[in-house]
């Protein structure tokens, strides 16, 4: 049966919560991925079978909320008007049962038929979390499942209770007044997959993402009364509408919540306690932020882009399986084109396997490593608390951080990390930010050693600049950059002491989601480059920018192969730089100079590939041309300051 066809089935659920996890259980090998019309957030699609029938599961993006706030919520909620769900799969933490009962309370409201997951069912119960499921089933009238999905427990039991799947019998009262303008509002909208009394209360608690399914489906008089009888009823209430709803749902999930859950023991001992309490002060709270960034940055930056990249790159394939392959290779194919394909300075497996194995796997496992640790410890909302006051000056939110810090490792990683942002505004900023001025662990540590042979004002010059240049581009595209900024919400969890076995499961998962959306771009990468090698453009390139480099930013002729290959690789680039210092062939001020340009320079060619596919090709170029121009022109006027001050 096609597609279109078959009866839909949603998977909703809040952030990180294994939804995603329980749809592959769900549904197998043969998944679908793609991104939703018109945005850049990605839908999986995938086939169940029950009972004799064939149903399609949509594993919709993790949301807090069916009243949009960011455009993942935007695109559940545009999924549940769009696809007609037969059902919904409703996943929450068994950790948090109130945010997930707060999404429930939502899709009774759409009159949805659904089936309660509490998913980290083991976790629950190692911080003392004990819920009675049977009452919990009784108080929703539908079925609640308990599950660990790594270890595939309750997914069976899952798959039966699709079968049944009910309405939750939760109906919240607004008040005379709220409920007889969304009796009014709901009266004047079409049938749609979803409730008209949830609709008028989407629209009630002003809802202004809904505008345009309403184009399309009510005519402008229709609108026109809608958005009167919405206006008029807010004139009856002191606090917006919003919180009014909000606040009544909030109320009735506590009260379940209570009713059926217990806590038997400390769920953080004191030290713990201890440590959320001044990780969140507004002045020793800084300094406990920057001691673990700084943490972060040994374990990612120091051990896993320096120890473990030198010993894959150098021992496991420098010493093992270069030569072994290399052999093979000559071996069985006399071409040497074809060779030079495979094992040359641009072949498959000399650069793109190497660059994606043997460079950015010890980075990635590394940093997911720490990023589990700092999300199960409960530290992670803590440091996008202490950094918000710093990124709102430039159009973003505290958890911009982790995307930065991340960059400090890998840029192609920190793009595609810009999806925890809420709205695309903040994403567009942020992946600017980091193309333009956070440089990658292996140019930042090519960078380090040619600052220590010179005095400490080219560092000074580098950081100083970098710093000015960051600050200002990010206050400019905040302005510049139209939308709204969002309200930045998080929830606090408690410290605790994170389990190992939790850490190393998600790393692993999440290091196999990375290899296989980055591994792609890096042989593609290698590919455009083996063919302008051959076709000699990289030797014209050289050439042709030359007396740029040395008129404009007063450098050496050579340096233009450097940047050059910092586009294909930082590292390459930055390296490139280092030996023409080591040769003497650079004074100070073009240290100062070729570092400067370099850092700012476009980010490299499996990053900008991540780009193009984060935010469209347009936009990449625009970014790619942005940043070229303005790591010349602030090259250029190093140049010129540091001749007009000497």
């Amino acid at each position: 049966m096609h597609e279109d066809k078959l009866k839909r089935i949603v998977l909703v659920g809040n952030p990180n919560v294994g939804k995603s996890v329980i749809f592959g259980l769900l549904t197998g090998k043969y998944v679908t991925v793609s991104n939703y019309p018109g945005t850049t957030v990605e839908v999986s699609h995938g086939n169940i079978t029950l009972g004799g029938k064939r149903y399609l599961v949509i594993d919709s993006p993790g949301v807090n909320n069916f009243i949009p706030m960011s455009e993942d919520e935007r695109v559940t909620r545009d999924l549940m008007l769009a696809e007609r769900p037969e059902s919904s799969i409703l996943v929450c933490d068994a950790k948090n049962l109130k945010r997930g009962l707060m999404l429930l309370l939502q899709l009774a409201e759409m009159g949805l038929p659904s089936v309660l997951v509490l998913n980290m069912e083991d976790e629950a119960k190692a911080r003392g979390v004990e819920i009675d499921y049977r009452k919990l089933e009784e108080l929703l009238s539908i079925r609640v499942i308990g599950t660990i999905a790594p270890q595939r427990k309750g997914i069976s039991t899952l798959k039966e209770s699709l079968l049944t799947p009910r309405v939750p019998m939760m109906k919240i009262d607004y008040g005379d007044v709220l409920e007889q303008y969304a009796e009014k509002i709901a009266s004047l909208l079409p049938s749609a997959s979803i409730s008209g009394r949830s609709l008028a209360l989407m629209i009630l608690a002003g809802d202004d993402s809904l505008r345009e399914w309403l184009i399309a489906h009510v005519d402008p008089g229709r609108i026109k009364s809608v958005e009167d009888l919405r206006d008029e009823a807010q004139l009856k209430f002191r606090d917006p509408i919003s919180q009014v709803i909000s606040g009544r749902r909030i109320a009735l999930a506590e009260e379940i919540t209570n009713s059926v859950m217990k806590k038997s023991g400390q769920e953080s001992g004191f030290i713990a306690q201890w440590i959320g309490k001044w990780s969140m002060h507004p002045f020793w709270g800084l300094f406990f932020m920057l001691f673990t960034l700084f943490c972060f940055y040994e374990f990612v930056g120091v051990f896993g882009a320096g120890t473990l990249v030198n010993f894959f790159e150098e021992v496991i394939f420098g010493k093992y399986l270069s030569p072994g392959v290399e052999k093979i290779v000559k071996y069985l194919l006399p071409s040497v084109l074809l060779q030079d394909f495979f094992v040359g300075q641009y072949g498959l497996f000399t650069m793109a396997l190497t660059y994606a194995v043997a460079i950015i796997l010890p980075i990635t496992a590394t940093f997911f490593m720490t990023f589990g640790f700092l999300e199960d410890s409960g530290y992670l909302p803590r440091i996008a608390v202490m950094s918000n006051r710093l990124f709102s000056k430039i159009g973003l939110n505290g958890k911009a951080v982790l995307p930065m810090v991340l960059g400090l490792g890998c840029g192609t990683m920190a793009t595609m990390t810009t999806r925890i942002l809420e709205t695309k505004r903040e994403r567009v900023i942020a992946t600017f930010l980091i193309a333009l001025a956070i440089p990658c662990s292996a140019q930042l540590g090519v960078i380090l050693g040619m600052l220590g042979p010179y005095s400490i004002k080219v560092a000074l010059w580098w950081i100083g600049t970098i710093i000015l240049v960051l600050g200002l581009t990010g206050a400019i595209a905040a302005r510049v950059i139209p939308g709204e900024r969002p309200d930045f919400f998080l929830e606090i969890p408690p410290m605790r002491v994170p389990k190992l076995s939790n850490i190393l499961v998600k790393t692993a998962s999440r290091i196999e989601w990375y290899l296989r959306e980055a591994v792609p771009l890096f042989i593609l990468g290698t590919l455009i480059l083996f063919v302008l090698d051959k076709l000699r453009i990289l030797g014209w390139l050289e050439r042709a920018a030359s007396p740029l480099v040395v008129s404009f930013l007063g450098l050496p002729e050579k340096t233009t192969g450097a940047f050059i290959l910092g586009f294909l690789r930082r590292d390459y680039g930055a390296a490139g730089l280092f030996e023409l210092s080591k040769q003497g062939l650079m004074n100070e001020d073009q240290i100062i100079i070729s570092i400067i340009t370099l850092t700012l320079f476009v980010p490299c060619l499996a990053s900008f590939f991540m780009i193009i596919k984060e935010r469209g090709s347009k936009t990449a170029l625009l970014m790619f041309s942005l940043i070229t121009s303005f790591a010349l022109l602030v090259g250029g006027g190093v140049n010129l300051l540091l001749k007009l001050l000497h």
